[in-house]
């Protein structure tokens, strides 16, 4: 574990006018205390108040045109014209940004910092394996406090001395700027472009982040601090890497020369709370009715393939439809980041594993979804299918393992199909591409279509039936859809999901044998 070396400026806060407020260094007010990797609580973070540009209005009228001259004596020569000042130095982030002086000031501390850190307290002499992760924290703040302490008068009055120990301690061990922005119960996800810009995303909309790293250096030490305790590296010979953080955060990061800007770290938090089908329904990701059909999809081990873009809400989606299976029957898991939380107590997770240092041990979640059908399971459901696993998921499906779920990427449901064409193709194996669509039309009952909207909200905007084949298309009939009727002035979505008025032909088997079901639904 070694130090980072501290840096650049942090950029500007926008406020929602889009003018440029700089930022503030927090003042000695509530400081919080260290976070640290322990057992006892971590508090919540403190966060930088932040001040508001004055409007237009607010500020003081250019002075009226001077009067003409009065034709008199000649008048004595102008002052020579005043130099504007120059343009507040600007930071490597996007242009037109500048750099608060006394943010300035508070980066340039922390990099003092740092450095007399390392000649205090050299991480690389010390016996890591013989200190706890509380002693060694414990150690490095009681190091940075005595530096503060010598540079008392280097730091002005208004930089609170709890906070700057904070922000050192967290970028020498910790995760830097990134320990907040995880606290932070709002925010889903993180992206750090490079060193100084880092944007996260709060309730379905990304913005720009206030905090920044020190330096690209500090960047790489965060990221090799996250891949190293499960096994894996990160360099030049191997510049990109997927990881999960200890409360299950997924993590990817890519480093130079890939990330020409410096290292790039991205984040999607994992969400401790699970959306059951009513907390859905609130949040208009689809209606009670559409809820209702989709749990009788479960109930009558129906095939569903939850299709979408990146951010849409699939996975979220797939936790709340596999809920809906029965407690009695055994559920295999199979994903690449274990994300899914499923209520029930027989349920076996698999997650897959990539290749050591020398090129070994890879295992895939196609080797988990053959291995998963020696298993016994009722159920296998795929977080997600990228590849050759597709063509193992849809045997799955057509031999006794019906009611599975998965997800892929697609943007419209007749995308989805065709992607998984495609799928079965890379999975190596000379198909004719009829085969593998009626292969397809037999093992998938119903596709669910996601979408993410311009307003961040996400929604399901078609669940469709696969009716079989007519000729050499796979045939579908549209059972509910979200229609958008505009936008309000506040840019917000609207519109109404709508029932097709098409009964899905297993309802109807359902009718036939006698068991209960609603078809109301389907006349929304």
């Amino acid at each position: 574990m070694g130090l980072g070396d501290a840096t650049s400026p942090v950029e500007p806060l926008a406020d929602e006018s889009g003018a440029h407020t700089p930022a503030v260094v927090p003042q000695a007010a509530a400081p919080a205390p260290i976070a640290r990797p322990s057992p006892r609580p971590s508090p919540a973070p403190v966060q930088p108040p932040r001040v508001r540009a004055p409007s237009a209005s607010a500020l003081p009228a250019a002075a009226p045109p001077a009067p003409a001259p009065v034709r008199q004596a000649p008048a004595a020569p102008p002052p020579a014209p005043v130099r504007p000042a120059p343009p507040a130095r600007t930071s490597g982030g996007p242009a037109g940004r500048t750099v608060q002086p006394g943010r300035a000031k508070y980066q340039t501390l922390l990099k003092e910092i740092h450095e007399r850190l390392l000649e205090f307290m050299d991480l690389r002499r010390l016996d890591l394996e013989k200190l706890a992760d509380e002693q060694l924290w414990d150690r490095t703040e009681r190091s940075i406090s005595e530096i503060v302490d010598q540079m008392a008068g280097q730091i002005p009055p208004n930089i609170d001395r709890d906070t700057l120990i904070k922000d050192v301690l967290n970028e020498a061990l910790g995760l830097g700027p990134l320990e907040d922005l995880l606290q932070d119960s709002g925010i889903t996800e993180i992206m750090v472009n490079h060193a100084e810009q880092i944007y996260v995303e709060r309730e379905g909309r990304i913005e720009l982040c206030d905090k920044a790293f020190s330096s690209n250096k500090a960047v790489l030490g965060v990221i090799e601090r996250i891949v190293a305790p499960i096994g894996r590296r990160i360099d030049e010979s191997s510049p990109l890497v997927d990881a999960r953080l200890k409360d299950g955060s997924r993590v990817n990061a890519i480093i130079p020369p890939l990330a020409l800007k410096g290292p790039s770290i991205t984040i999607r938090k994992f969400r401790r709370e699970v959306f059951g089908a009513e907390d859905l329904v609130r949040l208009g990701t689809l209606s009670r009715g559409m809820a209702e059909f989709l749990e009788m999809c479960v109930s009558a081990r129906k095939n569903v393939v939850i299709a979408g873009g990146t951010g849409s809400g699939k996975t979220t989606t797939l936790n709340c439809i596999s809920s809906f299976i029965p407690g009695h029957e055994r559920i295999v898991t199979i994903e690449d980041a274990a994300e899914l939380q499923l209520p029930q107590e027989h349920v076996v997770s698999l997650e897959t594993r990539p290749a050591n240092i020398e090129g070994k041990g890879q295992v895939t979640i196609r080797d988990l979804v053959r291995n998963s059908l020696r298993m016994r399971p009722d159920r296998i459901v795929v977080g997600e299918c990228r590849g050759g696993e597709a063509l193992d998921m849809l045997q799955a499906m057509n031999t006794g393992h019906d009611g599975s779920l998965t997800t892929l990427h697609a943007n419209a449901p007749r995308d989805a199909l065709s992607r998984l064409e495609t799928m079965v193709l890379m999975a190596g194996m000379d198909l004719p591409v009829r085969a593998i669509r009626e292969q397809v039309a037999s093992a998938v009952d119903i596709l669910v279509q996601q979408s993410r909207f311009g307003d961040g909200s996400r929604r399901i905007t078609h669940i469709v039936e696969i009716t079989g084949m007519e000729g050499d298309v796979i045939s579908t009939q549209e059972i509910f859809a979200f229609k958008q009727d505009g936008v309000d002035p506040q840019g917000r979505v609207i519109g109404r999901f709508m029932a097709s008025g098409f009964t899905p032909r297993f309802y109807e088997d359902l009718q036939a044998r006698g068991l209960p079901v609603n078809m109301n639904i389907f006349r929304e």
